[in-house]
């Protein structure tokens, strides 16, 4: 596997140094993932960027957490999912949810579950769903809007989870209690 480079302040290209200082602000440290970004001051941008608009969507903290993880755990990101659970505690959102996320088992309420499924379906057909899958969207209380919010987190995952494959990047230490591994089916 090809070593990345996982930059700090000192080493960082000058473009990405004021985006790892934002990191640096907003999270009290430097995360791995940012780090490696780092490399790219443009990818850092875009993912910060995404970031920041994500977070702006109408969906609450356990919508974005349903979202997050679920492209999360479909991509198997080693580092997304812990980061994803220890986020997720800060939001407060509940760890009935949280493992039924990481576990893959049934979400607390048939909303969230629809949610879940549309994202499963909005990533693994690449967009080409079904007019009975959108309006089974529409039926448990999305709207439009939130079709294309559920793309906009798309692609901010899509960038972490594959920098963080081909990076191998490293858990940070304070996600380590967080540490997740797919589960694996026993045959039927």
């Amino acid at each position: 596997m090809t070593d990345f480079p996982s930059h700090d302040l000192t080493t960082a290209p000058e473009g990405s140094k004021p985006l790892l200082e934002k990191s640096q602000a907003a999270f009290g440290r430097l995360p791995g993932l940012h780090k490696v970004m780092a490399e790219s001051p443009q990818h850092l941008e875009g993912y910060q960027v995404l970031h920041h608009l994500f977070l702006q969507t109408d969906f609450d903290n356990d919508e974005k957490t349903v979202i997050w993880q679920t492209i999360n755990v479909e991509n198997e990101c080693h580092y997304c999912v812990p980061a994803h659970t220890g986020i997720a505690k800060m939001m407060k959102v509940s760890d009935e949810i949280t493992e039924a996320l990481r576990n893959e088992t049934p979400l607390p309420t048939p909303k969230l579950e629809a949610l879940r499924t549309f994202t499963l379906q909005m990533m693994n057909q690449r967009g080409n769903v079904t007019d009975e899958q959108m309006q089974a969207f529409f039926a448990a209380g999305y709207s439009h809007r939130a079709v294309l919010d559920v793309v906009l987190g798309l692609a901010q995952k899509t960038m972490s989870n594959y920098v963080n494959h081909m990076a191998q990047t490293p858990v940070d230490e304070v996600m380590r209690g967080f540490l997740w591994e797919r589960k694996v089916s026993e045959p039927a």
